[in-house]
């Protein structure tokens, strides 16, 4: 052989995570203040090495949930970042992921004791090592995510209104949206209940309040669709 295990070159595995959440008409994501050198006090994802007996995916599920008390959360592979110098301690190569979730259902108790804060997208402080370009990609796939496949069920509180719904859209693409248009997009795709209840804090007559099918929600997640808007 070439090669064998012993002569190898060892290289650390990480994980960070680019935690998503919407709040007042805001596309919001969480950060850390890194505590322990190199970069300590600095803000920085989310993330940790993955261990021996795990794979990315469960040791990213296990940082997750670690922070944020959350099971079961919404979360992709982004991408693999293994330039040489990109941590000045340890070679080390992290995959990335990014996931959505409800800010209304994160633990606050274990957000406060991490020192961990939401920051608007367009507002981002300056992170540590190369997380600013992790950030810039995971913004940029769920931009496109949101053209092909459903966004929402992860973000929004089980029941919302179509002005709600819609200004989550307009947080992620990042630019103003025609209300009719939109309108008739999304019933098209037949993904929303209508409720009786609405919600009286918009305006005197109230607006409806909407839930997703989740059967029919996650049929579109699974096959996909074109929603140029």
């Amino acid at each position: 052989m070439l090669n064998s295990y012993s002569t190898e070159d060892k290289v650390v595995p990480a994980v960070d995570c680019i935690i998503f959440g919407f709040d007042d008409d805001k596309l919001k994501i969480l950060l850390i203040k890194r505590d322990f050198e190199p970069e300590k006090g600095n803000w920085s994802l989310i993330g940790g090495f993955m261990k021996k007996q795990e794979t990315f995916d469960i040791a990213a599920n296990r940082i997750l949930n670690h922070l944020t008390g959350i099971h079961d959360i919404y979360m992709e592979q982004l991408y693999t970042f293994s330039k040489v110098d990109r941590d000045p301690v340890e070679r080390t190569i992290s995959v990335a992921y990014y996931a959505l979730i409800n800010i209304e259902d994160h633990n606050e108790e274990l957000i406060e004791k991490y020192s961990a804060k939401w920051f608007n997208v367009s507002k981002v402080p300056p992170l540590i090592f190369d997380h600013d370009e992790m950030v810039d990609k995971a913004t940029k796939r769920l931009r496109r995510r949101a053209l092909t496949k459903p966004i929402g069920f992860e973000l929004l509180p089980e029941k919302f209104t179509m002005l709600q719904l819609q200004k989550l859209y307009e947080a992620i693409l990042d630019k103003k949206l025609d209300k009719r248009n939109f309108i008739n997009k999304i019933n098209s795709l037949k993904i929303l209940v209508k409720l009786d209840e609405k919600d009286m804090n918009s305006s005197r007559k109230g607006s409806f309040l909407y839930k997703f099918d989740k059967e029919k929600y996650e049929e579109k997640v699974l096959n996909g669709f074109s929603f140029k808007l």
